[in-house]
């Protein structure tokens, strides 16, 4: 029995060992990359970003217990391209757009904007990038003001920005309306007396009066209907076209982003499992949660039967996620080393990121 526990000991030992050398590695690495400067062609590069929400405070005002909402996440987005992200909900990608907008504030990590590093910046010195920057609610519902009209709703960030003269406000406030499909006698309308596209309309077109570079859409069709889905998707790739937006597109629905994204992110518990352009990752996916993910996606021929992967168990505490790779617990391809060892997040195709002890660690 003492020979057992202490082979046990000697067990935990090692793996305590292991993980400080592996995050001594890992800090190591995040110091080299941060000194490097950002890639001019990038419109938005995100370094290692992480955003903690404390959980449990000792009575000093300590945290111990955080919730990890984004862990370690890096990508960029060039001008004019749509990145879309996925995942299961509460894996982190609502928070991840927030952040990146800086509605949060990062716990840690690089947010380079136009070559500026933001994710230091204080409020009054990010009042100057808020008409670049902008996002479209997930609910048309709650995201609008219903004691104020439509114009006066799509006038206000005009006024304040200062966007145009303010005798030519309401002629450039009806001039987006009709970009965005909405009759000009709906100006002094009020929100309840719209369906949810049409109040989604208005909300695209209230993100659209400050002439943004960068807009993060969360969710913004998961709430409608279908034909109305395809109606508001054909708007903002249309806008995009017409006026060079850059879209952060954040979806659960893989039918959708495949048809407005250039380049996918797939998050799971906090963190990026793999990244790449849209046709590597829909014909070559490499990480097994990417791939149980396409596996639910209905195909319309029913002559086509699909090898669907279940996965077992159920997601993880943000609060507590499982040492060494968080989807072990319910990768149906786990090894020994997944449960004690990270992988690295690496290029195996160009521009093809992934995170999986499936695929070489090392040089």
């Amino acid at each position: 029995m003492r020979t057992e526990n202490a082979n046990r000991e000697e067990l935990d030992f090692d793996d305590a060992a292991e993980a400080v050398k592996e995050r001594e590695l890992r800090e190591e690495l995040v110091r080299e990359e941060e000194a490097l400067p950002p890639d001019p062609d990038a419109l938005l590069e995100v370094r290692h970003l992480k955003k903690f929400f404390s959980l449990k405070k000792t009575i000093t005002g300590r945290t111990t217990v955080w919730l990890r909402a984004v862990d370690d996440v890096s990508f960029k987005l060039k001008a004019g391209e749509t990145i879309g992200i996925v995942g299961e909900s509460g894996c982190g990608k609502t928070t991840l757009g927030r952040t990146v907008l800086k509605l949060h504030q990062p716990t840690d990590g690089q947010i380079f904007f136009e070559g500026q590093d933001i994710a230091k910046f204080k409020p009054s010195k990010m009042r100057g990038l808020r008409t670049k920057m902008q996002i479209i609610f997930q609910d048309p519902y709650s995201s609008l003001p219903p004691r104020s009209t439509v114009g006066g709703i799509l006038s206000e960030p005009v006024k304040v920005h200062k966007i145009v003269p303010k005798t030519e406000i309401k002629d450039y406030v009806l001039k987006i309306m009709e970009q965005c499909g909405l009759r000009d006698y709906y100006y002094e309308r009020y929100p309840h007396e719209f369906s949810g596209g049409q109040r989604q309309r208005i909300c695209i077109a209230r993100a659209l009066t400050v002439q943004p570079k960068l807009v993060v859409c969360d969710e913004p069709v998961s709430a409608l209907d279908v034909s109305i889905q395809a109606q508001i998707i054909n708007l903002l790739r249309r806008l995009q076209t017409t006026m060079g937006f850059t879209y952060m597109f954040i979806s659960h629905d893989l039918s959708v982003v495949k048809h407005i994204s250039d380049r996918i992110g797939v998050m799971y518990l906090g963190s990026m499992v793999e990244f790449g352009d849209k046709k590597s990752i829909f014909t070559n996916p490499l990480h097994p949660y990417t791939q149980a993910l396409f596996s639910a996606v209905p195909n319309p021929n029913p002559d086509v039967k699909m090898q669907r992967i279940v996965l077992n168990g159920d997601i993880p505490s943000p609060a507590h996620p499982p040492k060494g790779c968080k989807f072990h617990t319910r990768c149906p391809k786990a090894m020994e080393i997944c449960a004690h060892i990270t992988p690295e997040y690496r290029e195996y195709e160009p521009g093809h990121f992934a995170a999986c002890h499936c695929y070489p660690q090392e040089d």
